[in-house]
């Protein structure tokens, strides 16, 4: 059975590291009881030297939520790749729809994900159109996302890429108005689509998660309906006890 893949984006939360280390510590403690999910929790970068020092030893991984394309220089405020894997982080998430609407670009995101992966760092990639349209346009959107983020990423290193399709028009409504199972199932099976016209047929393990708006209420139909592999989950990664309950949920689906 393929493991489940739940990822915490706490964004810019909590406030302070108090805060930080007790979340974390719940989610530390409780989480790997259920051996059938992967789980990765991205903080805000200045709590990670900190929660590194705590997870040693633990079944769940860190990650960042950004990382810049160059290894070191003089680049005030951003961070390196290879601090983030100093620090014990696996994983980093790039081109979030936070981060695109302060005007990242394919080409940024595409620069990224090369500096990234050389850096040792698996990268969660996020792709997502801003409004859905009867035209196809948002599929012509997503497809020219894909292919502009992966220029010159080898089939090689696209294993150590994790795919989060966020549908920036349905992040923050209630679970009952967001996407549809079978609209994540379609979107699903569209991104493959393209992976495989990149590549070949063998991309088509590649690991698909959702990452819109996502809650103990949905999580069963969107991992089963929607055939995802897994959630990125935002807000509701900040209350323990939800997201353990996504865990749980996740973790009981065959």
């Amino acid at each position: 059975m393929k493991k489940k893949i739940i990822i915490a984006n706490w964004k810019m939360n909590p406030l302070d590291i108090d805060a930080a280390t007790e979340l974390f510590k719940k989610i530390k403690n409780n989480a790997p009881k259920f051996s059938n999910v992967k789980t990765i929790i991205c903080p805000p970068f200045v709590y990670l030297g900190e929660l590194s020092l705590m997870y040693s030893g633990s079944k769940i991984s860190l990650g960042a939520q950004d990382s810049f394309w160059e290894n070191n220089g003089s680049f005030t405020g951003e961070i390196s790749p290879y601090q983030i894997t100093d620090l014990g982080a696996d994983y980093v998430i790039l081109g979030h729809s936070d981060r695109r609407a302060l005007g990242e670009t394919n080409e940024i995101v595409n620069k990224k994900i090369k500096t990234a992966i050389s850096a040792g760092l698996n990268v969660i990639l996020c792709i997502g159109e801003s409004e859905r349209d009867d035209d196809g346009e948002y599929l012509r959107f997503i497809e020219e996302e894909i292919k502009e983020s992966l220029k010159g990423i080898s089939k090689n290193n696209l294993s150590k890429i994790i795919i989060a399709y966020e549908p920036i028009w349905a992040i923050g409504k209630s679970k009952n108005k967001a996407m549809k199972p079978a609209n994540v199932y379609e979107m699903k099976l569209f991104i493959l689509k393209v992976l495989k016209n990149i590549y070949d047929a063998s991309v088509m393990e590649t690991k698909i998660l959702y990452g819109g708006s996502s809650g103990p209420e949905n999580t069963e139909s969107l991992i089963k309906e929607g055939e995802v592999d897994g959630l990125l989950v935002g807000h509701e990664s900040l209350i323990a006890s939800h997201f353990l309950e996504i865990i749980k949920i996740a973790d009981g689906i065959k």
